[in-house]
């Protein structure tokens, strides 16, 4: 059965002047428009399509993917605003709705909210909401420490960033292990770093332990060897320098070279780190 607000696998049924129709199953026939149809469709193809309702409320196909489907989170513009609520660019012609109701605050037109996507299930319209608290950490939580895992970064606080696990739990992410800008609505890779008694879930950007401290020690040892064996940093380095070149804290730069100098393959100069032999 084709679902509503995602992309479906569906079968070519019949070709028409103005496009396909395609087997929605429960959801019965359903027309794609020929603009979308790739070129040589034909009947009994099977294609991907997502599904929504055009403006008239009819259920309709496209090979366009929106920027977010049902059960995701994303940043997207206000394009209006009306006396029903506010409409979002989420790159389809039929604007995303946002009813007051679902509005955590008034929204403006120009400007980008973090909001989640669902699908009112009386008129099988899709809809946005931007209280997305309401829509999170409503099954178990099931992560392991260390675990790799999907971020949106949701806002900024006094501990540092809030941030949406997987599309389905919330995390802060502590100032202090913050060494790169973030915004609303980045999408970037993390890793569990603590879950804790009380359900919340500690966050990090770079993976704990040994085989971290490796990863960054070979970043090291490339870097030298691109700039004739010496690099003008050393522990005495402010934290903005090393990030611009390596793109980790000065923690983790410290933790690494210290595990280079004990195999003997760098040596700790005054002014910089000398590669004295290569992995």
């Amino acid at each position: 059965m084709a679902e509503i607000g995602k992309i479906n696998h569906l079968y070519v049924v019949k070709e028409v002047d103005f496009g396909i129709y395609l087997d929605g199953g429960d959801l019965g026939e359903i027309l794609m428009p020929k603009r979308y149809v790739p070129e040589g469709t034909q009947p009994e193809d099977m294609i991907d399509a997502f599904i929504y309702l055009d403006s008239e409320d009819r259920l309709v196909a496209t090979t366009e993917k929106p920027l977010a489907m049902v059960e995701e989170f994303a940043l997207l513009e206000v394009v209006a605003v009306t006396q029903v609520g506010a409409f979002l660019n989420w790159g389809l012609p039929k604007d995303l709705f946002v009813p007051f109701r679902e509005q955590r605050q008034p929204m403006e037109v120009g400007k980008k909210y973090l909001v989640y996507v669902y699908l009112d299930t009386n008129s099988k319209r899709i809809a946005a909401s931007s209280k997305i608290e309401n829509y999170l950490d409503n099954i178990p939580v099931d992560y392991d420490e260390d675990e790799e895992v999907d971020l949106i970064v949701v806002n900024e606080t006094d501990l540092g960033y809030n941030a949406i696990i997987d599309n389905s739990h919330l995390g802060v992410i502590f100032k202090n292990e913050v060494f790169q800008p973030l915004s609303p609505g980045d999408r970037i890779q993390g890793f569990i770093k603590k879950l804790r008694i009380d359900g919340k879930i500690d966050l990090c950007l770079q993976k704990s332990g040994y085989e971290k401290i490796s990863a960054f020690a070979d970043q090291i040892i490339s870097a030298l060897e691109k700039n004739n064996g010496f690099l003008a940093l050393t522990d005495k380095s402010s934290p903005e320098e090393i990030y611009k070149v390596f793109k980790f804290s000065k923690k983790n730069f410290k933790a690494a070279i210290g595990a280079l100098y004990k195999k003997r393959m760098i040596a700790l100069e005054e002014d910089g780190i000398r590669l004295l032999i290569s992995e």
